[in-house]
């Protein structure tokens, strides 16, 4: 187990503004503080979770209100998580030594019950800092990003960003790159979150803008199809589509207010 400690916390304040037609104004249905909503956020069926770069908070998808949390020492073997998906009672975080080098990612594991870590899966030093990752069609995807700032290898930019494919046992299957109108729109930056859509695309963020990407995987070549762009009331960062609803509720945050916002886009 990862050095970490458990806790319990009172409700955080919900917030409230909303318009005549029920949704916020800048377009969210709904939204809650959380003070760990900096780098990402994953959703089950009860709960949804707030990831920072060393702790997680659990909270509930009604009332908005922390249920647990977990933190690890600035010191510990957790540096910089990034998106969460959860999958069978499992929290899965794509993490990274971000901003050390050389790049070495891993991805770590947590009971959504008790919040405690139970897993890791090390790639060592792969190809770039490990983002995010997916569960979809019975296979793994992670995308491995590449800066061209503070973080990156030296003549690696954006444009050596790739997307792998992985089998259950962690072995590589297929990979793809970014489209060159997506490394165009992350620079300097690149991929921060990404999640299968309920509609079988792929939506992908960059570092804070306002917009989810929706992509297809390429029929002939390595770079990945842009189908669409579709503005939502949170800017980049780790984004998770709620699997438990047949309606298409794409969950994301706002760093510069540490709040999580939830929005049902048009698809």
């Amino acid at each position: 187990m990862v050095p970490g400690r458990l806790l319990r916390a009172t409700a955080l304040t919900v917030v409230s503004l909303l318009s005549a037609d029920g949704a916020h104004a800048d377009g969210a249905l709904e939204e809650f503080s959380a003070v760990e909503a900096r780098q990402a956020v994953a959703v089950d069926a009860e709960a949804v979770y707030a990831i920072d770069s060393r702790s997680i908070g659990k909270y509930d998808k009604r009332t908005g209100k922390r249920l647990r949390r977990w933190a690890g020492p600035e010191d510990g073997a957790i540096q910089h998580l990034n998106s969460g998906v959860v999958i069978g009672g499992r929290l899965y975080c794509a993490h990274s030594n971000y901003p050390d080098q050389p790049m070495t990612s891993s991805i770590e594991i947590w009971d959504t019950n008790s919040l405690e870590h139970v897993g890791s899966h090390s790639f060592g030093i792969y190809a770039g800092s490990a983002t995010w990752v997916d569960f979809h069609d019975q296979h793994w995807w992670v995308m491995f990003a590449n800066y061209a700032t503070a973080g990156g290898s030296p003549g690696k930019g954006p444009e050596w960003t790739t997307l792998v494919k992985f089998d259950q046992q962690w072995q590589r299957r297929a990979a793809w790159v970014l489209p060159q109108a997506l490394v165009n729109e992350f620079t300097p930056y690149s991929s921060s979150g990404g999640s299968w859509g309920p509609d079988g695309f792929l939506y992908l963020t960059g570092h804070d803008g306002p917009t989810v990407f929706r992509v297809a995987l390429s029929t002939a070549g390595s770079a990945l199809e842009l189908i669409g762009r579709i503005a939502v009331p949170f800017a980049g960062q780790g984004i998770a589509w709620d699997r438990s609803t047949d309606i298409p509720r794409l969950y994301g945050l706002r760093r510069s207010s540490r709040t999580v916002a939830v929005t049902e886009p048009d698809l």
